[in-house]
């Protein structure tokens, strides 16, 4: 089975993410892509962070009954700071017949070098990485010098899709609607919990 393992803070989770992680079911070939949020990250404090189990609860929103996708407690659950070989190490040890591929945007692939244990990380996963405009292959491979090798470094193509996390917790703390840049049920429960400063519940779809 070919897992591909998509982390992040998820804060919140966003079409993008989702174009991501289908771009990277196609392309590559994948059974399932798992989304697996953050629980404390080991390199950064999030902003606005709502708590693990409110993004855990938005990316099962987002991801729904697509049977492409699945979503982890995982690395929530196993506390202290994450460290992505430390999820890997803990993902072959439950399943040695899974292949795994870490899928990554070109800005986190540039910097692997400077995480911890990058070549072990690489025996224990593909590094398949989301080539954009303004971060190509070229660059990517430059970057990771030695460690890249097209064994254990694959591309796969990301449509350009200008929406982040950020946008869209500014967007709710300024009273605009986020509707269309998130799942309809991401937007339901952000408005609901008044999540990033946001005071009401979107207005819900219409169906015909």
């Amino acid at each position: 089975m070919k897992l591909g393992i998509l982390g992040g803070a998820f804060n919140p989770p966003h079409l993008g993410h989702l174009i991501l992680a289908q771009e990277a079911h196609s392309q590559l070939g994948l059974d399932r892509v798992v989304f697996m949020p953050y629980g404390e990250p080991s390199h950064r404090e999030l902003d606005d962070d709502p708590g693990a189990e409110e993004r855990l609860t938005m990316c099962e929103y987002a991801v729904g009954a697509d049977a492409r996708f699945a979503v982890s407690r995982l690395e929530i659950d196993r506390g202290g700071p994450i460290y992505t070989v430390d999820t890997l190490r803990e993902l072959r040890s439950r399943s040695s017949d899974e292949e795994l591929f870490l899928l990554l945007g070109g800005d986190q692939a540039a910097s692997l070098p400077t995480w911890r244990s990058p070549e072990e990380l690489l025996t224990l996963a593909v590094v398949a990485v989301a080539e954009r405009d303004e971060w190509r292959r070229s660059s990517i491979v430059d970057r990771l010098g030695p460690l890249a090798s097209d064994e254990r470094v694959r591309f796969f193509d990301m449509p350009r899709v200008d929406i982040s996390s950020s946008y869209v917790r500014e967007r709710a703390r300024s009273r605009k609607p986020i509707r269309y840049l998130v799942p309809d049920k991401v937007a339901n429960y952000v408005g609901a919990q008044s999540l990033y400063g946001s005071s009401a519940p979107a207005p819900a779809a219409v169906t015909r």
